[in-house]
Formats: structure tokens, sequence, C-alpha cells
């Protein structure tokens, strides 16, 4: 049985609960950069028949290769190529904007972002994306991507490059040589053969860094709580914590992204455990490393030195104390800048966004869940269900909902159960949203709204294949529960409804009643259809005898009428009709 993908959450014989409000917290785990993503997404924000009418178009506000902008204008979209735009102006002039796109300069601020009338997707070229409010663009189901495989041998090699640097004092050598000196004993340097490298993050860049500096015959200890102490073995890495690399490191590397766990992970108490003769490498993201206590570290000498490519505020302000040292080795934020990283970060960033606009598939999104390519086919009826699913138990007996449960079990369980859950999601809440609801941004709005949300896995086995079941409980404690499975072919199907069985097709317009369990109900009920000249697709209904009540689902083949639905309630027997619409 493949994983699903999600830490924290637990299989097995007893169903095992995981709560979360949104894609980075508990039940979903700490999931760190996702690597790949691809989910179909129709996006609807904003959008009118005018627009539909409309070429999109797209802001890029950065400088782009022309390869990039080649790419867009090919697939047919209006660009707009303003790489001296300032913020102000992008605030007045994003609402016209179907597509942004941005590299590191200009910011994707909430207030702007609240501006954007029609803005689908922003797309960085570059894998930070510090300078997105990513929380915000989910508010507005606003899709953020990065493009996180471009520039993945320009950062590393420039890692490589910034450690070689520093053991070797190039830099401070060179700069004594353009002064016309020559001065040999003052750059006395360290081999890194047979030296111990610490790596803090073991994703593209990482590995790519540990094949290199294998080559030195390095001892190499990494620390990445998402990957297997296995995976780490096989790449020749020895699992170890923050602190472990800290104490026994000589160089010490980032690549991570800049996140509350990540901000500061390097502070005086770390810095304190390190060896005199330890040097740290960052060209990750400014902030991984308290500054603050590493100018304290390198001017009292308590470590040997430091390269830093990146820095909590950028540009470096000309007279900031780093400029002062003697062990230091300073660069712009360059590690990307190669030519080939440039032109692939931005083909890469133009065909994503081309992507989106046509309705296609989302890679790299950094707010929808991942789906694989290769599993998008399979598990897409899952979601289809799904989403049927959370439609229906929003409309039956609508109250005000406290919690959401999502149990699955069965061959579902073969599979990444997060986007199947977020479908969920979008048919509980798009009835009752005040704007589109989507991929990007229905966790958003259940948290917004207080509900409680549970996944649970089941393996114990049943009379389906496969099942999916949601409840629903209401701020008055009363609760509702629905089931679908799907049979031979994907053919989708209602078959638990609270607990009653049945075997309905969840779609188009449907009646649910409930009535006392005596003869004569269903004669009635089809009578008052024929009345009325709605005609019955299809029937089913499910009972249970010990508590005397019975229920009908149909299926109409038109919607029902208000006189209609004003009989039906007035028949003797009938306890409740509810009204659903898939």
């Amino acid at each position: 049985m493949r994983g699903n993908g999600q830490r924290g959450i637990a299989g097995g014989g007893t169903p095992v609960a995981a709560r979360w409000g949104g894609f980075h917290s508990a039940a979903y785990g700490k999931t760190g950069p996702i690597p790949l993503c691809i989910v179909r997404f129709f996006p609807t924000h904003g959008a009118t028949n005018n627009d539909a009418m409309t070429t999109p178009k797209v802001l890029v506000s950065d400088k782009l290769s022309t390869d990039g902008l080649e790419v867009i204008k090919r697939a047919g979209f209006a660009v707009d190529f303003l790489p001296e735009i300032t913020q102000d102006e992008i605030a007045e002039r994003i609402r016209e904007y179907d597509a942004w796109v941005i590299r590191s300069r200009s910011r994707a601020t909430a207030e702007i972002i609240e501006r954007a009338g029609k803005l689908r997707v922003i797309g960085r070229a570059g894998v930070g994306v510090d300078n997105v409010d990513t929380e915000a663009a989910t508010r507005r189901g606003i899709i953020v991507m990065n493009t996180p495989g471009g520039n993945t041998i320009s950062t590393a090699e420039h890692t490589i490059s910034m450690l070689l640097s520093l053991a070797r004092k190039i830099p401070q050598a060179h700069c004594s040589m353009t002064d016309g000196k020559w001065d040999k004993k003052s750059f006395m340097g360290t081999e890194i053969y047979g030296k111990t490298l610490g790596v803090f993050g073991l994703g593209r860049i990482g590995q790519e860094v540990v094949r290199r500096m294998k080559s030195f015959d390095m001892t190499i200890l990494g620390y990445d709580p998402f990957l297997s102490t296995e995976r780490m073995r096989q790449l020749g890495v020895e699992a170890s914590t923050v602190d472990e690399i800290c104490e026994r490191a000589d160089f010490l590397t980032f690549h991570t992204p800049l996140s509350p766990e990540t901000k500061d992970l390097i502070n005086e108490e770390r810095l304190a455990k390190m060896k005199k003769t330890a040097r740290i490498v960052n060209c990750a993201r400014g902030g991984i490393v308290n500054e603050e206590a590493l100018l304290k570290a390198l001017s009292e000498k308590r470590i040997a030195g430091a390269a830093l490519d990146v820095f909590s505020s950028e540009p470096l302000p000309p007279e900031h104390p780093f400029r002062q040292l003697d062990n230091i080795v300073l660069t712009p934020h360059i590690a990307a800048s190669t030519v080939e990283a440039q032109e692939n970060v931005a083909i890469q960033v133009a065909d994503q966004v081309c992507d989106v606009l046509r309705g296609g598939p989302v890679r790299n999104a950094l707010n929808v869940p991942p789906v694989d390519a290769e599993l998008l086919p399979v598990i897409q009826p899952f979601m289809a269900l799904a989403e049927r699913l959370g439609s229906f138990i929003s409309q039956y007996r609508a109250q005000r909902p406290v919690r959401l449960t999502v149990r699955y079990s069965g061959s579902v369980l073969d599979y990444p159960l997060q986007p199947i859950t977020t479908a969920v999601l979008i048919g509980l809440l798009r009835h009752t949203a005040d704007a589109p609801v989507n991929f990007v941004n229905a966790h958003q709005i259940l948290r917004d709204r207080g509900v409680e949300l549970i996944e649970m896995k089941h393996s114990e086995l049943h009379q389906y294949q496969n099942l999916i079941t949601v409840e629903l409980k209401n701020e008055d404690g009363t609760e509702n529960r629905i089931s679908g499975t799907l049979y031979t072919r994907n053919h989708p199907r209602i078959v638990i409804l609270n607990n009653k069985h049945f075997d309905t097709v969840p779609e188009g317009h449907l009646v649910a009643l409930e009535n006392d369990d005596i003869p004569g109900i269903i004669g009635q009920v089809g009578t008052v259809f024929g009345k009325h000249n709605v005609n019955i697709g299809q029937m089913t209904w499910g009972r249970v005898p010990s508590e005397g009540t019975a229920m009908t689902i149909i299926n109409l083949d038109t919607p029902v009428n208000d006189p209609l639905l004003k009989e039906l309630r007035s028949l003797k027997h009938i306890k409740s009709v509810e009204v659903i619409k898939l």
C-alpha cells in the first residue's frame, strides 16, 4: 500500500484522528517545500462573462529573460513587461491582470493582493517566496507558485564556491593582490578533505551539494525532518539533530526555506556549541542564521568564519558591520545568477503561468494540494465523489457547522488523501461562501469559519471496496453523516445517509424524504410528483425497522417547485423533505 504523503496521520485497525486548519499545520505535518504539484484547476476567481471574452493579461514586474516573455506571447496572452514599475504603480494597476510574474524585487503584499480583482496566479521566477503574502493570496483563491528546479545547480555550485573561498580566504587574498601586496602568511587556509560538513535541508539543492562534497571525502551530517533516515543513508548522509551538527561540524550549510520553524535556527546558544574552527555558509535565506548573534561570534573569533549570499534585509546597508570583518565572505544574493539558471526559471515560470490561464495542470504551487501527475487520473473519480458528498451534506438539513470529519477506508487509502479531503471542503463550502471556493482557499475559508477538520483512516473490512464518509456536526448538537463509494469503472454512489443504506447516483436534482415506516408512503409521494408533472429518474430507499422510520432519495429530471414541496411536506407521515442540487 502506498503512503498518502501526510505526516501525523496513522493507519491501523482503529481510527486515528488528525486535526488541522491549513496546509502546513499538524495533520499535514511539516511538509516543507513541495517538489511537484499538479492538479486540474479551473479558476473562477473574479471571473465574469465579459472576462471570459477578454484575452488574459500578464504583468511581469521584474526582469525576466526574453525566452520567458516569448513563452507567454506565443501562448496568445497579453503581457506587460514593466521591470522598473514601483509598488504603488503595481497597486494601482494590478486589477487589470489575470497573472503576475515576479522575481525578488517586487512584493506581493496583502494590500496589493486585495486590490487584485481577477488575479488567478502569482508566479515567482525562483524558489523563495518571502516577498509574497501567501496567506493573503490563499484567502483570495490565488495560486502562488515558484520554480524550485530551475536554479538548483547554480545555487549548489555557488554554495560550494563560497565554502571553498571561505576555507582558503580567496576573496581576501585577491583584494590583497589588487592592492599591490604579496602577503602569503596572512592567508593560511584549511583543507576540507576529511572534515565534517553539516547540511541543513536535503531537498534538491541540499542533495546536489552533498553529491559534490562527497568527492572531497567529507563526513556529511544532515538535518531534514521531512526526509527518512533510510533516504539519508542512501545519500551517504548521517541523520543528525541541529545541536549535533552544531557541535560536530567543521562547515555548516543551509538549504531550507525561511519559516517560523527555521527562523533563527542558528542563534547565540547554538553558535556557542560550535568549534572555534567552524565555518558557516548560507546561500538559502537571510534570517535562518541570526545575524546579530553571528556578527558577535565572528567579531569575537568564537567561530572561524562565515560566507553569506543572503541577508535579513536586502540590499545589505553600506554601513553594515559585516562589511568590516576580515573573516567573512559576502556576495549580493547571486547564487541563482547564472545565464543558465535565469533562462531556466524564466521559461519554467512562464510555462506554469500559461498552464493555469489555459485551465491546465497546476505545477509547483505552494498553496494547492500536491498530486503526482501519474496518480491524477486515478484519484480524480475519488475527488469528484468527495466533492459531491460535501455538497450533499451541506444542503441536507443545513445548520451552522462546528466540526467536519472525513473518514476513509478500503482502496482509497492507497492514494494521497489531502486533495480528496480538499474536494470535500469545496463541495461543502460552495453553496454558502461569498466568493468562489477552490483548491487554493478551501482550507482557509473553513478555518476562518471556525470549523474543526478531522481526517480519519480505517483499515477494517466492510462490504464496500472503498468508502468515503463525511460527517458534519452542527452548533445545535445535531449530526449528519453521508457515505459514498466508487463501483466498477468509477461509478460513484451514495450508499449511506445517516444510518440508512441506499444506492443513489449523486448527480442532478435530488429530494431526500424521511417518513414514518408504514405502507403506502412511496405511492403517495409518486402521486404528488406526477401531479406536478415532475418525472422521477431513480428512487432508492432505506429503512431501520427498529426505529420505525424510512428514507427515500429521489433523482429527478427537473428541479422541484415550491407548490410541489409544500404538498410533499403536508403529507401526514412525512417527517422532512430536503432538496439537494449536485
